[in-house]
């Protein structure tokens, strides 16, 4: 009798033992739930910001002093801190004219490269404290409209202007605006997937340049992070010097476009922000990048 009242004990014992340590677990659970860094990690979720890379910045403030970690209970100082994080990680290429190069724009179809080009040509030309010698190769004889496109903008801008169909012809071209400061090439958009025009572009890249030769990837600011990744490592082959993003006003979100920055760490060295040439090409800027996500975290 006695040995059973001691079982039935021990049983009431540890019933009590789970209901207690359930309880607890439930209020730590909701602790944290309701935690300031756990709104605060929310909210950059919510916008896109990836939870690896936030784990990995309160990681690194967990890791500090006792004053480090007061911020975690202070939402206006912790967004603070993580902002200022995201301004520390982005990377910005200045604007370099010193030697005379070759600028070689690629990405996939609809990007707007072509206006890009423009845009470029016109700051070169008409904008800068002395005016540079631009002269404009398409490779793009791919697009209907390609050459008619570029080409007029080159016809107002009084600039050189050749259509290029092979690998010879280009070798030509770059050998005819040879003395030129600034060579703008312009090539067919592809998808991350087209085998053809990749080893097309290639053949370009790889032949044998009378300057320093800059590719710059164009990726639109409104693309989704999968495809920003895909169209990323396609093009990477290539020995990307920055990131010309485009479509700046074709979006209120940048987010996405953020957290890929982050986790990818890319150079970017301008922002297309309109159709207008060339009024709508600025300088890659941390600070306008911020303003826009910081609007979009207000909201």
């Amino acid at each position: 009798m006695s040995q059973e009242i001691d079982t039935q004990a021990l049983i009431e014992e540890r019933d009590a033992l789970r209901h207690a340590l359930a309880v607890m677990k439930h209020k730590l659970e909701d602790t944290h739930n309701n935690s300031t860094l756990a709104k605060v990690k929310s909210l950059f979720i919510s916008k896109g910001i990836s939870e690896v890379w936030l784990d990995k910045v309160v990681g690194e403030l967990l890791s500090g002093g006792m004053i480090d970690k007061h911020i975690l209970e202070d939402k206006t100082g912790l967004l603070s801190y993580i902002l200022e994080e995201i301004d520390n990680t982005l990377q910005i290429v200045p604007e370099s004219l010193k030697a005379s190069k070759i600028i070689m724009l690629v990405g996939p179809t609809g990007v707007g490269k072509t206006t890009t080009i423009a845009k470029l040509a016109a700051r070169y030309t008409y904008l800068m404290d002395i005016p540079y010698k631009v002269g404009i190769l398409n490779l793009d004889t791919f697009k209907i409209g390609a050459f008619d496109q570029l080409g007029h903008y080159a016809e107002i801008m009084e600039l050189e202007h050749l259509t290029i169909d092979s690998l010879e012809a280009f070798i030509q071209g770059l050998k005819y605006l040879e003395y030129y400061d600034i060579i703008l090439i312009d090539t067919a958009g592809m998808s991350p997937y087209d085998t053809q025009k990749f080893i097309r572009t290639v053949e370009f890249v790889q032949s044998d340049m009378p300057k320093e030769l800059e590719v710059n990837l164009v990726l639109s600011a409104t693309v989704k992070y999968e495809d920003m990744y895909d169209i990323y490592h396609s093009f990477s082959f290539l020995n990307l010097h920055s990131l010309i993003l485009s479509k700046f006003d074709e979006t209120k979100h940048l987010g996405t476009l953020l957290n890929f920055m982050l986790l990818y760490q890319v150079p970017m060295s301008y922002f297309s922000i309109g159709q207008e040439v060339p009024d709508d090409l600025v300088l890659a800027s941390k600070e306008y990048l911020l303003e826009h996500f910081i609007g979009d975290l207000d909201g």
